[in-house]
């Protein structure tokens, strides 16, 4: 295919991503309250000591200073929605812009990688929103008695959106280090001799990127990462064993070298006697006539 056809059919899938993303954005509008309930959850378990209560009963509510905030936090959360719900929709289309280009195998393998990619996603995100409430929990206690949180709709959908896409992101590792490997850029062996390092990197990372910075949300993040970091080591020197062996069993098959000369007989075989061959006609006007 020409460039410019590649472009417009990137293009297309573009367009197309877009258009799936938006009707997913319209139906999180639609169903805002539902989903702005959900992920205040978590804010509302808290002690009502430790909450400020802006209303005359008492209910749990996030407030807003701006005169847009509320309009615009509603836009995100639609949006962000929206990406959620039609995931494997847009993911589709990446997916079919990618394919034409890659070999059978590999098409196999990445249909296998694009659905492991989600469901490690959604399992990172499902982990992220049971420990969202231990973790405010235990930052907005940590205050002390005689304080209370008064959290904007805007700064407390931002903090939930970035703990929830970081868990995600990080549930991600494994299946790049599984992928690296079945690319022959990353033994087995490898991984094996720097687990003790990438153990200690993972709690690093999960240190840094958790926004709580609290040590139960870290050590949340980073216990399922060194489990996932196994299986991903595990499933590497499985690939690597059986790669060898497969490696082993070509090389003890009887094969020539490029200098040896293959056997041929020189002398060429008489054909079948007993075999008529029809004489060739060239007489072209009989044929006419």
């Amino acid at each position: 295919m020409p460039v410019m056809d590649h472009l417009r059919e990137l293009r297309r899938r573009i367009v197309a991503i877009v258009v799936i993303v938006a009707v997913g954005g319209i139906v999180g509008w639609f169903f805002y309250i539902s989903i702005l309930d959900f992920l205040k959850d978590p804010y509302c378990a808290i002690p009502s000591e430790y909450r400020a209560a802006p209303t005359a009963s008492g209910e749990c509510v996030l407030v807003y200073h701006g005169a847009l905030d509320g309009f615009t936090t509603r836009l995100k959360v639609s949006a962000i929605a929206g990406a959620v719900l039609t995931g494997p929709f847009w993911l589709y289309q990446i997916w079919a812009f990618i394919t034409p280009g890659l070999r059978r195998n590999e098409r196999r393998y990445t249909l296998l990688f694009v659905a492991m990619s989600t469901i490690l996603f959604a399992a990172g995100m499902s982990l992220a929103y049971v420990v969202l409430g231990k973790g405010l929990k235990i930052i907005i206690e940590g205050s002390g008695s005689g304080t209370a949180a008064q959290l904007t709709v805007s700064d407390y959908i931002s903090f939930v959106t970035l703990l929830l896409v970081t868990f995600g992101a990080a549930f991600e590792l494994p299946l790049i280090l599984v992928l690296a490997n079945f690319a022959g850029a990353l033994p087995a062996k490898w991984l094996k001799k720097s687990q003790r390092v990438a153990i200690f990197l993972i709690f690093l990372f999960a240190g840094v990127a958790t926004p709580t910075a609290d040590p139960f949300t870290m050590c949340a993040m980073a216990i399922p990462m060194v489990i996932l970091f196994e299986v991903a080591v595990l499933v590497a020197h499985v690939h690597d064993k059986r790669k060898a062996a497969r490696r082993a069993a070509e090389r003890a098959e009887p094969h020539l070298e490029d200098h040896v000369p293959s056997s041929i007989d020189p002398i060429p075989q008489p054909l079948d006697s007993t075999r008529q061959v029809e004489p060739r006609r060239t007489d072209v006007w009989s044929d006419i006539t």
